[in-house]
């Protein structure tokens, strides 16, 4: 399988989830956002973003433990099943074409500013070459899609930090009077229409296969970009409703201005500042629009490496190691929306597409927990989880309801058309395993074959934690293992060992049962009171051989340790005396991990057993 180059550091994860949020919503929102509910509209932002935190926090855990291409579609196909995974990643992808498309066309409505007399096909066709440079943009690289958006967003940040202090001396008490209009319902209506704004914040999860050590950036990325924008969001509105009041009210038809921060600007910065927020504006939309190809792009290129969309969606550039057929077809399929499709309803579908897949994260957190797959290992935990996703199920169900019913109409046939490309397409082709079929085992108890997940997740680990296989890596993974069912004896043990591994180190049942009981009358090998470590020297040369073995009912070893659970065999000739020491202090480093003895006990089966040493913390040479 194709891969894909790390190159996003800390900055371009903040920058990437920053210019995906600071677009229309901010722009644009505001002026609709104060028809519905006044000065409250301050509130409103606010509450639209403490809404948003529980997906945040779900897809930042999510994303640390499945750091790959293709966010929501791969945790959920993972997570739920390949059908509900082929509904999320076409409902991902293409709910971002359209904003991605939206944010485009805002770069041609906002040049009415800079050029009042431009008609509608010029506007179109601005956002057609701005949509085909940043389609070439991504292609080249991410790292210069990280860059420019790094550009972008540092300036963007800078004028509305600029904007907020020139402001507030203009700020007048009186356009506060009548803070809310209406009740409280009225307000949460109006933050389920801003709630989209934060809607991008997650998108960097798409290209977390590009990130570099994304255990620590993706969080830490996505949670400064959360709190950062959430100020500047509320801090802007608080100075455009402080400036203007009412003004920011227009005669029918529109209601509300489509430009209220650059209308404010003009207010206390006269038109240079006027125009310095529009071309903010600009930059913002840009910056949208530009993750928003990058983000997308990566939907169809995991769909495509498990078989659920034509295997030409995940090729990846051999000069540039990007995919370029899926960053190409986005933006064929985004350059038709902006030329010839209405955009007003398909940008409500594409909200109510986009408050679904909060959902669907949410879901796939509660099913990753209690799925009991070990290899499922974040190395960020949501915190007051379940409670803070099934928070977040309730209010984005009643956001949902507050769409409409049209926007929610258009969805359910878009899930249904998802659903149906599966079954006639993908359930043909595809055999992925869902972390739901281990909630089934454990419910039904039965031996369900459930290890492809488990096989999968250790391999992402690995690449995530830039693993390099080691002599003793290569052993565990062909050595033999042990998963006794009752008590046993030392010698009753030392039998079974002797049974499984003496053919293959070429030597008989009675020299390697007669070694393991000298070895052990010369000083006991039990280490603590549940771990012990019988380790041999055997005659020969390149011999080396380790054995795991689990017993939860205990070996009786002695008086001092009647029940040891936990077994390394090791055996090998003088000329691997090395090597020996070096294997007894790998053991040693990974038992030592507080959780170590915890997961040994309550692995599955003998392949997980194997997964623990085989991905325990250790140093490696």
């Amino acid at each position: 399988m194709p891969k894909l180059k790390r190159e996003l550091g800390l900055l371009g994860v903040f920058c990437i989830a920053s210019g995906a949020m600071i677009s229309s919503g901010l722009f644009i929102l505001p002026g609709l956002a104060y028809f519905k509910s006044g000065p409250a509209v301050i509130v409103a932002y606010l509450l639209a973003g403490i809404l948003v935190i529980p997906s945040m926090l779900s897809k930042a855990e999510l994303a640390t433990a499945m750091p790959k291409s293709g966010g929501t579609y791969f945790f959920v196909g993972r997570s739920m099943g390949a059908g509900f995974g082929t509904l999320a990643g076409i409902s991902a992808w293409f709910s971002l074409a359209f904003k991605s498309a939206f944010a485009l066309l805002g770069i041609g409505a906002f040049s009415i500013i800079l050029y009042p007399a431009i008609p509608i096909w010029q506007i179109k066709i601005i956002a057609v070459v701005f949509c085909i440079v940043f389609s070439v943009i991504n292609i080249i690289g991410v790292k210069h899609t990280g860059k420019l958006q790094s550009i972008i967003v540092i300036v963007l940040i800078s004028i509305l930090v600029i904007y907020v202090f020139r402001g507030i001396p203009a700020v007048k008490n009186q356009h506060f009077q009548n803070f809310m209009i209406g009740d409280m319902k009225t307000l949460f209506m109006t933050a389920g229409l801003i709630f989209i704004s934060y809607g991008g914040l997650t998108k960097i999860a798409s290209v977390a296969e590009e990130i570099k050590n994304p255990s620590r950036n993706i969080p830490l990325g996505m949670i400064l970009s959360f709190v950062i924008v959430t100020i500047i969001y509320v801090l802007v509105v608080f100075v455009t409703v402080g400036v203007l009041g009412d003004g920011l009210l227009r005669p029918e038809p529109a209601n509300y201005s489509l430009t209220p921060i650059s209308d404010s600007a003009n207010v206390f910065m006269g038109s240079a500042g006027k125009i310095i927020l529009a071309i903010a504006a600009l930059l913002a939309f840009i910056s949208t629009a530009n993750a928003g190809i990058l983000a997308a792009s990566r939907d169809p290129m995991a769909m495509s490496r498990d078989r659920l969309l034509p295997s030409f969606f995940e090729k990846v550039s051999k000069r540039f190691q990007t995919p370029h057929v899926s960053i190409i077809f986005t933006t064929l399929f985004m350059i038709s929306v902006i030329l010839f499709l209405d955009l007003e309803m398909l940008v409500k579908t594409a909200s109510t597409l986009k408050i679904l897949l909060f959902s669907f994260v949410n879901i796939a957190v509660i099913i990753m927990r209690e799925s009991g797959i070990q290899n499922y290992r974040p190395k960020f935990r949501s915190p007051l989880y379940p409670w803070i996703q099934i928070f977040a199920l309730i209010a984005y169900g009643f956001l949902i309801i507050q769409m409409g019913k049209t926007p929610i109409l258009i969805a359910s046939l878009f899930m249904v058309g998802g659903l149906l490309w599966y079954w006639f397409y993908g359930r043909i082709r595809s055999n992925r395993e869902s972390a739901l079929l281990h909630i089934i085992q454990r419910i039904k108890a039965k031996d369900l074959p459930t290890t492809a997940l488990e096989t999968e997740l250790k391999e992402i680990i690995r690449e995530r934690d830039k693993i390099q296989k080691d002599r003793f890596d290569h052993i565990i993974e062909k050595s033999i293992i042990l998963d006794i069912k009752k008590p046993v004896t030392k010698e009753e043990f030392f039998k079974m060992v002797s049974d499984k591994v003496s053919s293959t180190i070429d030597k008989s049942y009675n020299y390697f049962l007669k070694r393991l009981i000298e070895r052990e009358e010369e000083s006991s090998t039990v280490l603590t009171e549940n771990l012990a470590i019988p380790h041999i020297i055997i005659g020969g040369e390149n011999k080396f051989n380790i054995l795991l073995a689990r017993c939860k009912d205990g070996i009786y070893f002695s008086k001092e340790a009647p029940k040891i659970q936990i077994v390394f065999v090791i055996a090998g000739t003088k000329d691997e005396r090395n090597f020996h020491l070096q294997t007894l202090a790998a053991i040693a480093q990974i038992v030592q991990n507080p959780n170590f003895e915890k997961k040994w006990l309550n692995a599955k089966n003998e392949e997980a057993l194997r997964d623990i040493v085989l991905l325990g913390d250790r140093k490696r040479l």
